[in-house]
């Protein structure tokens, strides 16, 4: 395995002499903004455990019973949790599953060994039944991390020398998509249809490579977060992987699938809103179409609150809300126009650390064209409102800029309860809606009124906007930031929100930091311990058994270390 790691952004960790060491044709990758655990280099993904074959992990979401998981772990598993990191939780969970499971099997084949017969029988076992018994060994391993972990997450693990898995969790509430492309390239004719009819089975993914002609042989395969990772990467789309489905690829290209743990499809409605790019499909679903129909509907609410409205013209606020601003300024009849430039080299506002922050990126970030706002009466639409950082500073800027009156509009409804499953909207009582109404919360944002999309509004948006076939159409979302209802079964009010409040609050969050830069200042001796990991445990590391690297080759040295892996794990 070779690994590669650190805090920043994709271009400065994954310099030319890195990827020169990132070495195979089996691998994975993580982009994070942390929502559980902490910023540290060493929660970066993906983790790594050696035992069995050597696995890697990469996962996207929150487990909300990590308390009681990492108890299992510590006491009756007996495996050292490095991190505060719920992915290493999942890490050695299936790590721990999956040896039983091979320990049980090879007991089992023991007890059923019957001399020559037995031989005979392992030695006429081909390559493809020796994949479908790894399969069924996985299939059995991911079902019970299933049925332990609560919360929304979708994932991969790499297994050394074994293959690649794809996981969801069983409400599909993060989602996760499955593409594949011809190994040699070529992209004449698709992979749809060969001579012998379709390449895809009745479980939709693609056949083993012994059921293909010689031409068709061998086909890559990537899973990602969205479709448009797959449209970029010269990949087709088969499909979204299923609630509660595991998809295990061997390395010669055989592709197995199993639900191992289903409950209903539930995906995070917040991915429509905001997070997923306008070009994305999620289970189905357009994600520009979606927005489109949040803008009409949008528009259909201010007309009906505010029927003698006096709006000049709608303004977005970019990025994400410009689909919406657009469809609402159509059916306003009202000019659509861009007032906000935004900086491209400002990160998302909402996800940095601390108030203070927040509010002195919104500036940089955003600059306006005050021909478009001054003595106008300007509608602003954004997708959301979480804290309010951002709104009130924008509509300010609207103010200074020369607007007449600045009106606000959300294409989502207001956002009262965090959100459990991997979105940083952690405490109630930083939520500007929190306990408010519109009026209320347009005198703090500083607007002359503020206009929320109806929850039920915006998930019609969503299911109009589906193309996969009434038989197939979703009937439910995680509306949790939102009503307050948890598809996992949290209740608010449980202890299980109090602990949340006292991890994520901006005040923790600060404190946490505070302490972390004090201890890295600390010249005072430290206690005897055995040597730590250099860089904070984000050096590259490799255990290439075949080809193995000399020292110079490593980006960072490697020194010796107590329950993580070393620099050359052997």
């Amino acid at each position: 395995l070779h690994l590669r790691k650190d805090n920043g952004l994709v271009r400065d960790v994954f310099q030319p002499h890195n990827m020169m060491e990132l070495r195979g044709n089996v691998g994975i990758g993580h982009c994070r903004y942390p929502t559980a655990g902490s910023s540290s280099c060493a929660e970066a993904q993906p983790l790594y455990t050696n035992y069995p074959h050597g696995i890697c992990v990469a996962h996207n979401g929150n487990l909300t019973n990590t308390r009681e998981l990492s108890s299992h772990v510590r006491e009756n598993i007996g495996r050292h949790v490095n991190t505060e990191s719920d992915s290493e939780l999942l890490l050695n969970l299936f790590a721990e599953h999956l040896m039983e499971e091979q320990r049980a099997k090879s007991h089992k084949n023991k007890e059923n060994a019957n001399g020559s017969a037995a031989s005979s029988a392992a030695s006429t076992s081909s390559a493809t039944g020796s994949s479908a018994e790894m399969a069924e060994t996985i299939f059995a391993a991911m079902t019970r991390v299933m049925q332990q972990c609560r919360g929304g997450y979708a994932g991969l693990y790499l297994i050394n020398g074994v293959g690649l898995v794809g996981f969801r969790d069983p409400n599909g509430i993060r989602p996760l998509v499955f593409g594949c492309r011809r190994a040699d390239g070529s992209t004449e004719g698709g992979i749809t249809m060969n001579v012998n009819g379709s390449h895809f089975n009745e479980h939709g993914i693609p056949q083993s490579p012994t059921d293909m002609d010689s031409a068709d042989k061998t086909l890559d395969f990537v899973f990602c977060s969205e479709s448009v990772a797959i449209d970029t990467l010269g990949f087709q789309l088969v499909r979204d992987v299923k609630q509660g489905e595991a998809i295990f690829i061997d390395l010669d290209g055989n592709c197995h699938t199993r639900v191992c743990h289903q409950q209903t499809l539930s995906p995070c409605i917040f991915e429509y809103v905001y997070f997923a790019r306008p070009d994305s499909i999620i289970d189905g679903i357009s994600v520009y179409e979606t927005r489109l129909k949040m803008g009409e509907k949008l528009a259909e609410r201010i007309l009906k609150k505010y029927p003698e409205h006096d709006i000049d013209v709608v303004i977005p606020i970019p990025d994400t809300s410009r689909t919406s601003a657009l469809q609402a300024a159509y059916r306003l009849n009202r000019p659509f126009r861009e007032g906000f430039i935004k900086n491209r080299y400002i990160a998302r506002t909402f996800i940095m650390p601390g108030q203070e922050t927040r509010k002195k990126s919104v500036r940089l970030k955003l600059n306006t064209i005050k021909s478009e706002f001054m003595g106008k009466n300007v509608l602003l639409v954004d997708d959301s409102i979480v804290r309010g950082t951002t709104a009130h500073e924008i509509v300010q800027m609207a103010r200074d800029a020369g607007a007449k009156n600045v009106y606000f509009s959300s294409a989502a409804p207001p956002i009262r309860y965090p959100n459990i499953y991997g979105i940083d909207i952690p405490t109630r009582k930083e939520l500007i809606a929190y306990e408010c109404e519109e009026e209320e919360i347009a005198a703090k944002i500083g607007c002359n009124w503020v206009v929320y999309q109806d929850l039920t509004d915006l998930e019609n948006s969503i299911l109009e906007s589906s193309f996969i076939g009434p038989d197939k159409k979703m009937t439910q979302f995680d509306t949790s930031c939102f009503s307050g209802k948890y598809v996992t079964g949290e209740k608010i009010g449980d202890a299980y929100f109090s602990h949340l409040h006292e991890q994520r609050n901006d005040k923790a969050q600060q404190q946490r930091r505070k302490r972390g830069n004090e201890n890295g200042k600390d010249d005072s001796p430290a206690p005897k311990r055995a040597p730590v990991q250099s860089n904070d445990g984000c050096e590259s590391v490799a255990n290439d058994k075949s080809t193995p690297l000399k020292p110079e080759q490593f980006a960072a040295p490697c020194e010796p270390l107590s329950n993580k892996p070393t620099g050359v794990a052997r």
